[in-house]
């Protein structure tokens, strides 16, 4: 929170970014994710093999993130999270170049840069957008830039290890920016759906959680609970 932080940085700004990547991949694939503790100062950005993604921020700052994915890497992470979904093994891709490989490793780049901004939102107490991450195979490595004009614009690199200790990269590109506080104040609080819903359901055995999705008035109940909770 910014209430014991006086300005946040491009680099701290990088750093939540790492944070929500290794937090949405590891919990997805249930499985350790990690991001190195040394960043790199790279002068451009570039997909390069086998897989790269990214996608395009604009509002409260401007930026570019491109995350380059091995095929190993790729394939682990996208095995990993369609089994902890409860897909059977039988049914799964084998190759990164598989259409379905793709989808999916671009959906987990939407959940990360949703996790990011959603916070960074709220921290900063700024609005930021994305665009649709665009996931593309490859066997050359191609430069990308945003398409806008950035302020001093920083460059940086991020490795990321698989449980499997399988490596892919972040790279990172925005504005050299710095948010100041001026005042103290507290970011709204989140709230986790999947923890409410376990907090609701704690207690309850098997036989008492059918009749629930079998009755409209406890259900419809339940769900003004759960509003009241939400504030909404």
């Amino acid at each position: 929170m910014l209430t014991t932080q006086d300005s946040v940085t491009t680099d701290d700004i990088l750093r939540k970014l790492c944070i929500s990547v290794s937090h949405v991949l590891s919990s997805t694939t249930n499985s350790q994710i990690t991001h190195a503790g040394m960043v790199q100062s790279i002068t451009r950005t570039c997909l390069k093999p086998d897989l790269g993604c990214f996608s395009i921020f604009d509002g409260g700052f401007s930026g570019l993130v491109v995350i380059n994915f091995s095929a190993p890497a790729a394939i682990e992470i996208y095995r990993e999270y369609m089994l902890n979904m409860g897909m059977p093994e039988s049914e799964l891709a084998f190759s990164h170049t598989s259409d379905e490989v793709g989808n999916v490793m671009g959906e987990l780049m939407n959940q990360m840069l949703g996790d990011f901004i959603n916070k960074i939102s709220k921290e900063l107490q700024t609005s930021i957008s994305q665009s649709q991450p665009k996931m593309l195979t490859i066997n050359k490595e191609l430069t990308i830039s945003v398409d806008t004009n950035l302020d001093e614009a920083v460059a940086r690199r991020v490795s990321f290890k698989t449980q499997n200790n399988h490596i892919f990269y972040l790279e990172f590109a925005m504005d050299k920016t710095e948010f100041i506080k001026l005042t103290d104040f507290d970011a709204d609080e989140d709230f986790d759906l999947d923890d409410l819903l376990a907090e609701h359901g704690q207690g309850s055995t098997p036989q008492q959680i059918k009749p629930v999705a079998s009755s409209k008035e406890t259900q419809m109940s339940s769900a003004d609970d759960l509003f009241d909770e939400l504030g909404i």
